[in-house]
């Protein structure tokens, strides 16, 4: 469904991706893992067209998009939940569930989609008329992925959702990432919480400066002796 081939990413001269490879099937929930600053959001960046890649190949659903607009990307399917949540803050919670269905002119169906939202998060039901700076960190990690898929992605990008947030709701975003998965949508997530990150994913790439150093099943990883060291606390 998507595949990176040898994508290098500069921030100016920079080297911030080394020639990165990584392929997602359709219905996969894969993760990438690895240390801040390791180059795990450029990559998602690079993937969105947030960021041009210097070199190397994006395909997805075997169309190149390594150079398309971000707003093409996100037409053809592809949808990122951003690290730190980046909803509109003086904005409702009903406005910025809106914003993610920009590009769907179909009324009918954006309201089918925030039912669908509604039903994975009824407390955004609940807040419909609240400002989303008011909310608690749950609540806007919450909204920032029902804004995401009122764009009907195909494949959803997840960058740190856990963090800042109480284990207890953790553990609750985590369900319903599984959830989403289960009804359809393909995941790459990128987290730091690399325990949590491979006990629902598929398979594991796990990234250190810039390079994919190992890529496994997510049970192989979570019983890797170098992985359990480095990010598993063992």
């Amino acid at each position: 469904m998507l595949k990176l081939d040898n994508i290098v990413t500069h921030y100016g001269n920079i080297q911030a991706l080394k020639g990165i490879s990584i392929d997602v099937k359709q219905g996969e929930i894969v993760t990438i893992i690895g240390a801040n600053g390791a180059g795990k959001t450029t990559t998602l960046k690079t993937i969105c067209g947030l960021v041009a890649p210097t070199s190397g190949k994006i395909y997805f659903q075997g169309e190149d998009i390594t150079h398309k607009t971000t707003s093409d990307i996100v037409e053809s399917g592809i949808a990122l939940v951003p690290e730190g949540r980046r909803v509109f803050p003086r904005m409702t919670v009903l406005e910025n569930l809106q914003l993610g269905a920009y590009l769907n002119k179909d009324k009918a169906q954006v309201k089918q989609d925030l039912e669908k939202v509604f039903d994975l998060f009824p407390i955004l039901k609940d807040r419909i008329k609240q400002i989303a700076g008011t909310l608690s960190g749950g609540e806007q990690q919450m909204l920032a992925i029902g804004r995401a898929l009122m764009a009907r992605p195909k494949l959803l990008l997840l960058d740190e959702p856990s963090m800042g947030l109480a284990p207890k709701i953790v553990a609750n975003i985590f369900d319903i990432i599984m959830e989403i998965n289960r009804a359809g949508t393909t995941i790459l997530l990128v987290e730091q919480n690399a325990r949590m990150a491979l006990a629902i994913a598929h398979k594991g790439f796990v990234i250190e400066t810039g390079k994919i150093v190992l890529q496994d099943s997510a049970v192989n990883l979570l019983n890797n002796e170098e992985v359990k060291k480095a990010y598993l606390g063992d």
